[in-house]
């Protein structure tokens, strides 16, 4: 057993190692990365600390708050932590900046965007947002924020483009609270699936998409599907397993002749996937992953969903299963909307493992780009924050890309400039804050002078 472990430890390991293709020129390659982010803002103060805060968040400091990341460049905190919590720059163009990247730069005409809600565990009442609310992630109700999050898929890479935090009612309805809070005048109650269409409008036309995916909560309510038809968008949302449909590849009762014809019956999609025969699965290949071939089995037909007393529009019901090691099946449900082109169950199964590509997304951005590392309270410090963030997890992405194809021309190298330039000065900006006096030597060794990447297969 001992000498097994071992052995996967080396794989691990190895796995793990950074080749030199990936980190040579990093810090020129930041500076260049960050010239159209930095270049929407005027102040050069806050072009410095916008650097600054970047290199702290793909650092491997323990946690990237803002003192963490002003000792990091041995720097007073104060002035990053007003850069994050205080100062009144908009964080909007830097999503619209990180969007067009993105669409650019890994953008394929079957691309799928994905939206998913996703809490960050706060406790106490001030910082903005908090509230006992249903996390998905965790299955339950608890006290804490939840940010709703657009994240973008292509066969290329996987990314976070966006993110709006959600504001309860119980926060809306307290102008009192929400003016302590810095949260802007005149915002109203939105859900969160308004808030996923206003990030659709923003920035959905800067990323080549076929589809719309999101998790239950996003595919539960028929006004959001509806919304979606309407706007000509194709989408594949997961919904509750108990959801009443109609099957409208079956024939309808007969009728005696005597009143109203009688309606196909509704169902609950479990009762509707139990009575299956074993024909009607297909077995899937998705694609090749890391451990192997990724492959699922999928049914589909034709449904109308209850909406209210009334049947709702045609949809395809869409259904996955996969094995589990108990030898049980996990089945997964969703609706879907193809438009004017029909899809294939190979397809639809894409579209499904890109909407489970968030969670690798929200999960990146928190161990590599410092996501749920803020200690702010305010609505402009967790924006400033959020966006930072995502801004660094594709850096680390891009850099990432770079190390398998050092060739590529979009991630051309910057390292021309000698390796000893500093990146303050190859960018043209000096460092904000001059070193400070001594401070514990705790603080002192958890402060790590190198940038952090994480190299993946």
């Amino acid at each position: 057993m001992e000498e097994r472990c071992s052995l996967r430890l080396q794989e691990i390991l190895g796995g793990a190692v950074c080749g030199p293709q990936v980190t040579a020129g990093i810090r020129d390659h930041l500076v260049e990365f960050l010239e159209p982010y930095i270049a929407r803002y005027d102040g050069m103060t806050q072009k410095i600390h916008l650097r600054e805060y970047v290199q702290g968040l793909i650092s491997k400091l323990a946690r990237k708050t803002g003192e963490g990341i002003a000792y990091f460049h041995d720097c007073g905190r104060q002035g990053l932590q007003k850069f994050i919590g205080l100062a009144s720059w908009d964080h909007a163009p830097l999503l619209q900046t990180l969007a067009k990247q993105v669409g650019e730069r890994i953008g394929q005409a079957d691309g799928v965007i994905v939206f998913d809600p996703s809490a960050f565990a706060k406790k106490g009442q001030k910082s903005v947002g908090v509230a006992r609310q249903w996390s998905g992630r965790l299955g339950k109700v608890e006290n804490g924020q939840v940010g709703v999050f657009m994240g973008y898929v292509s066969q290329q890479e996987h990314a976070l483009v966006g993110v709006r935090l959600y504001l309860p009612k119980e926060w809306t309805d307290d102008r009192t609270r929400c003016i302590e809070a810095g949260v802007p005048t005149g915002t109203k109650f939105r859900t969160r699936h308004e808030l996923a269409l206003e990030m659709l409008d923003e920035l959905g036309d800067s990323l080549p998409h076929s589809w719309v995916t999101g998790d239950d909560e996003m595919g539960r309510p028929a006004h959001f599907r509806a919304i979606l038809r309407e706007r000509g968008e194709r989408y594949l949302l997961a919904v509750p397993s108990n959801t009443l449909v109609r099957d409208l590849e079956v024939e309808p009762p007969s009728h005696s002749g005597r009143g109203r014809p009688a309606a196909r019956p509704y169902v609950q999609m479990t009762d509707w996937r139990a009575a299956l025969p074993a024909l009607a699965w297909k077995r899937i290949h998705v694609r090749d992953g890391e451990k192997g071939p990724l492959v699922t089995e999928a049914a589909t037909c034709r449904v109308s969903a209850k909406l209210g007393a009334s049947a709702g529009p045609e949809e395809r019901l869409f259904i996955t299963r996969e094995l589990q090691s108990d030898g049980g099946y996990k089945h997964d449900y969703y609706l879907v909307h193809t438009g004017s082109v029909d899809a294939s169950r190979e397809e639809m199964a894409r579209v499904t493992k890109a909407e489970h590509r968030i969670e690798e997304c929200i999960q990146r951005g928190k161990s590599d780009a410092g996501l749920g590392d803020y200690q702010v309270r305010n609505w402009a410090g967790w924006h400033h924050h959020i966006a930072l963030s995502l801004v660094a997890a594709w850096f680390l992405i891009e850099a990432t890309r770079r190390g398998k194809n050092p060739h590529a021309r979009t991630d051309r190298s910057a390292s021309a400039r000698p390796d000893g330039e500093r990146a303050g000065r190859a960018s043209g900006l000096q460092p904000s804050c001059e070193r400070p006096t001594p401070r514990d030597p705790l603080v002192a060794a958890n402060r790590i002078g190198t940038l952090l990447l994480v190299s993946r297969a």
